[in-house]
């Protein structure tokens, strides 16, 4: 029988706020266990929530993001049970009426094997605002167990998609679009290790075909993509094997074990009425006016696919370089402020797509971090159009640069890279190179193409690389009477 695998992802982003989401206690991370830990957050008796407005706007501005449904009128509710990170036997959620209804997201998903690269539309079924937990801490004090509260009552965005994902490909190209759009419209810093941005995957597996979906797990906390497509991959496996051996899937939550690139059951997977979901008599209903979404849209940045759009009519960029500067908010920024230095805007694309991001990555670098900037790029590739340096002396000084060496021009003239224009000079080691080289003249009259790059390596290696290369070519022909 073949099979097919049906995706729906849960996402917790953590919103930028400076307080939490109910009350005034830093969100600071790397806080002392317990010191960010308020009286509201562990709801001690007599103590009031009161929204953070800023809470409000990160999900007003993810809603006009991916085009969504905003509601007028949303709802907090006290969602029951109970753990050892939750003192107060609730958390406060958002369950009927969220604040955010349907949108949509489309990604780009890459290409696998022989299956080429195609895009796709991911529809979000809601995200709704809710406050985090705190956290188990194993291992502090040998033996024992301890819960840091220093989270509990941090703003996130619960986002919650469609089944609609049908990969582990799809669902981490869905995941990392999500990651660089809540980063890209300020709402969420995205940095996974310190769990600003966790997924909990919803995996299920039908015959092919069939429209009846199957019996879901939820894999808890992926904080890494790759461990996102080994989980997926893993879990997607185990499902189909377990069913063509006569046995049954039950609803569960799971863990990803990332040494073993396993999955396991951790306990049984709650349904809503588990939870005993009911309004919150402590909050009001949040009303949201046209005029508050009106306000929030003037702070909103360009979007990516208003950016690529223009990028391609105002630069002259192919539809594959203005996604690919567009898919990284620094990365577009880094290529904009370049050309505005004085760059041409494909050379400025391929040098920030290609060595630029290739360095960066090799060092695990961000580009805030770069050790080039955008204007000292912008300095070199100006050398390269006005011919003083040619494209192989240009590396040489990029890494200098990146090395710390100094600025492009004294590294030119440190480095004695400058390209030779004259074209005395030229013609004069054209004559010596032809004079030493008789038998590749005379097959390159013979019809022998090759004969005429061996002739215009032997005169770039004749001026240690100076000489400007187009000169060259245009100078051997005309000797040549090509």
């Amino acid at each position: 029988m073949e099979w097919e695998v049906v995706i729906g992802l849960e996402t917790h982003a953590q919103l930028q706020t400076k307080t939490k989401i109910f009350s005034g206690a830093s969100t600071a991370f790397g806080a002392e266990p317990n010191t960010q830990a308020c009286e509201v957050s562990i709801a001690l008796p007599g103590v009031l929530p009161v929204l953070n407005k800023e809470a409000v706007h990160c999900a007003i501005k993810f809603g006009l993001a991916v085009d969504a449904e905003i509601a007028p009128r949303s709802v907090f509710a006290r969602k029951n049970y109970f753990y050892p990170d939750l003192p107060k036997g609730y958390q406060i959620s958002q369950y009927e009426l969220p604040v955010v209804g349907k949108g949509a997201i489309t990604i780009q998903v890459p290409a696998v094997g022989k299956n080429p690269a195609y895009e796709k539309v991911v529809n979000i079924t809601r995200a709704h605002l809710e406050e985090d937990a705190g956290k188990s801490v194993h291992g502090a004090v040998e033996g024992m167990s301890g819960i840091d509260l220093n989270r509990a009552g941090t703003p996130l965005l619960e986002i919650v998609t469609e089944p609609d994902m049908r990969s582990a490909a799809e669902a981490v190209a869905y995941a990392k679009k999500l990651h660089e759009l809540v980063q890209w419209i300020g709402i969420c810093d995205g940095n996974m290790q310190e769990g600003s941005f966790r997924c909990d995957v919803n995996v299920s597996v039908r015959p092919k075909g069939s429209d009846k979906l199957g019996t879901r797990r939820e894999i808890k906390n992926l904080n890494s993509f790759r461990f996102m497509q080994q989980a997926i991959e893993y879990e997607t496996r185990w499902q189909i094997e377990t069913l063509e051996d006569g046995g049954v899937i039950h609803q569960a939550t799971v863990l990803f074990n990332p040494d073993t690139g396993e999955t396991r059951a951790m306990r049984s997977k709650e349904e809503a009425n588990d939870y005993r979901y009911f309004p919150d008599p402590d909050l009001l209903p949040l009303e949201i006016t046209e005029a508050d979404k009106a306000q929030v849209q003037l702070l909103m940045p360009e979007l990516p696919s208003a950016m690529k759009t223009r990028f391609e009519t105002q630069y002259g960029l192919t539809n594959y370089d203005a996604a690919t500067l567009t898919a990284s908010r620094d990365l577009a920024d880094y290529f904009v402020a370049t050309v505005n230095a004085g760059a041409e805007a494909k050379p400025a694309a391929n040098w920030a797509m290609g060595a630029i991001a290739a360095k960066l990555n090799a060092e695990e670098k961000s580009l805030a971090d770069s050790p080039v900037s955008a204007v000292q790029l912008a300095s070199l590739l100006k050398r390269i159009a006005d011919s003083t340096i040619s494209n192989n002396a240009a590396k040489q000084v990029f890494e200098a640069m990146w090395n710390g060496e100094g600025e492009v021009d004294a590294i030119i003239e440190a480095k004695g890279l400058k390209q030779v224009s004259d074209t005395g000079a030229i013609e004069a080691i054209i004559d010596d190179v032809l004079a030493a080289n008789q038998a590749m003249v005379e097959e390159f009259k013979a019809g022998k193409e090759k004969a005429f790059n061996a002739l215009v390596g032997q005169a770039m290696k004749a001026s240690r690389g100076k000489a400007n290369p187009a000169q060259v070519n245009e100078i051997l022909k005309a000797k040549l009477g090509a």
